[in-house]
């Protein structure tokens, strides 16, 4: 799960803001106005990235429900506008487009929102915690026309994208079986699933793997089967979520596929995902943040990823330049709307799965 601290430090900002305003005179380029709803880690990030990384990205405004803290981001992103309501920040005459970063509770109702100020918009995953709030949320995009790209960021990231270039190509011919794991370095505190903010693990988690089993397969899920435990954490129950889980799926053209998610894996932030075809097998990710492995008298020793912002860093500095870069050539995102609801009918299939105790077909859940 996805929780907040501080990321980089100020220092930073003094002077990549000014390499990028000497590439804006010398090109004349438009710069698009960017805001960014609720600061916290995920959001923190996705500010730094636009101020300091997207050369035709201008940060116009912060807002969070805590004053406070939008206020501290602006000031340390040295940006003018700060605001504690969405409303404030939606109505700056020089706002072209919003990152939603807020809990996932609030994701669809925020895409309603920018939606009916006809802003563009990018939004963190998952789309909704639900299917209705997911269709009343694309419905207002729709009727609205604006863009809406879902924040599913590893398919941006290097080693995922050559895998999908290799698969393209067909170096591994047919794709067969889909293989995943992805698991979490801390226990999330007890509080975070009190509050009730985020969605359960098959929505926080796992939806990252239900976009990569559709986008490296190229074909939909017809079917999950899903099994999950409170074994080591039994208090989670009570909050009607889950700490690992494991969800065997079927595609509808005959292959086949397996993820796992755990919480609290205490060793590190692992990633790994596995592709095998009818004539060969791409592997991306490892146990390792760098490719350095260190021998000692105690034995080897590799530097493990910490964090998902770790890990992924690359992917979310390509992932909002791509939206920025789309909007000013108003192109479709990469990774739509449809994209976010494919996702999120099989993490609801997954759900009723293990309520159910059975496989659950994903044309169940869809409308």
């Amino acid at each position: 799960m996805e929780f907040y601290s501080w990321g980089l430090t100020g220092a930073l900002f003094m002077t990549a803001p000014s390499k990028r305003e000497n590439f804006q005179r010398e090109t004349g380029m438009r710069k698009l106005g960017v805001g960014v709803l609720g600061v916290g880690e995920m959001g923190r990030r996705h500010a730094e990235n636009l101020r300091c990384r997207v050369p035709e990205a201008r940060l116009v405004a912060v807002a969070d429900v805590s004053v406070a803290r939008a206020k501290e981001v602006a000031d340390e992103l040295e940006i003018e506008h700060s605001f504690g309501t969405f409303e404030d920040m939606l109505a700056l005459k020089d706002l072209d487009c919003v990152v939603i970063a807020t809990p996932d509770k609030f994701h669809a109702q925020a895409i309603r929102t920018a939606a009916a100020s006809r802003k563009h918009i990018l939004s963190e995953k998952p789309l909704a915690t639900n299917l209705a709030d997911a269709h009343a949320a694309l419905d207002a995009v729709a009727k609205a026309g604006v863009h809406l790209q879902v924040g599913f960021m590893r398919r941006y990231d290097p080693a995922y994208s050559a895998a999908m270039k290799r698969i393209e190509a067909g170096e591994i011919g047919e794709p067969v079986i889909f293989k995943s794991i992805g698991r979490d370095k801390d226990a999330p505190p007890i509080s975070a699933y009190q509050s009730k903010l985020n969605g359960m693990l098959f929505y926080n988690n796992t939806i990252h793997d239900f976009d990569l089993a559709r986008w490296l397969i190229r074909d939909d899920i017809s079917e999950a089967h899903a099994y999950a435990t409170v074994a080591i954490r039994p208090e989670v129950a009570q909050y009607g979520d889950v700490v690992a889980s494991v969800v065997n799926l079927k595609y509808r053209r005959g292959a086949i596929g397996n993820i796992e998610s755990f919480v609290q894996s205490t060793y590190g932030y692992d990633v790994r995902t596995e592709i095998i075809g009818s004539a060969g097998s791409i592997l991306v990710g490892s146990f390792r943040q760098t490719s350095a492995t260190f021998l000692t008298k105690n034995g080897g020793t590799q530097m493990l990823a910490d964090h998902y912002l770790t890990r992924f860093a690359d992917a979310y500095v390509s992932e909002v330049r791509d939206f920025v870069r789309n909007m000013l050539n108003d192109r479709p995102p990469r990774i739509t709307g449809e994209d976010g609801l494919r996702a999120l009918e099989i993490a609801v299939a997954a759900e009723n799965s293990y309520l159910e105790g059975k496989p659950y077909g994903v044309s169940q859940v869809a409308r």
